[in-house]
């Protein structure tokens, strides 16, 4: 299944219920610090219940060892970004594939865009003038679509 990184996550609802989308679905979970909270915060237990037992997951210090330390080939990692041109739909998505995302507030920063190109770009479609989807559900839209691309193997 694939790999979804979350850079600096500020919200343990979030990511709570990443996790469980992660237990769920088989994806694995990559936390790059500095982390809005706890990892023994009460709400991010609340939100992904038991299971967090069920679910791979990692921390990492940055982005850059978090880059170096998930060994999949350059051309398959992706970034979500409002700025981006390429649907996640138009993407023919690859167990291991890594989909990173940025904090709920600002999204990913420059530094961290800069290492992917247009076509790593992904975006999901909403309505103008809108200004995002919660983190959690965008991450759930695209794990879906890979998984279903992958016959939810």
């Amino acid at each position: 299944m694939i790999n979804l990184v979350l850079v600096a996550p500020e919200i343990p609802g979030n990511t709570g219920a990443i996790i469980r989308l992660c237990a769920n679905t088989g994806a694995r979970l990559h936390l790059v610090q500095p982390l809005g909270f706890s990892l023994e915060s009460s709400q991010l237990r609340r939100a992904g219940l038991d299971y967090h037992d069920l679910a791979t997951m990692q921390v990492w210090p940055d982005f850059a060892a978090c880059r170096g330390g998930i060994d999949v080939s350059n051309d398959r990692w992706f970034a979500t970004t409002g700025r981006a041109t390429r649907r996640y739909t138009d993407v023919a998505f690859q167990a291991d594939d890594v989909i990173v995302f940025g904090c709920e507030a600002s999204g990913l920063p420059d530094e961290v865009l800069n290492d992917f190109t247009d076509m790593q770009c992904l975006s999901i479609p909403m309505r103008p003038n809108n200004r995002s989807i919660n983190l959690a559900n965008a991450a759930a839209i695209i794990t879906y679509e890979a998984w279903r691309q992958l016959a939810f193997a």
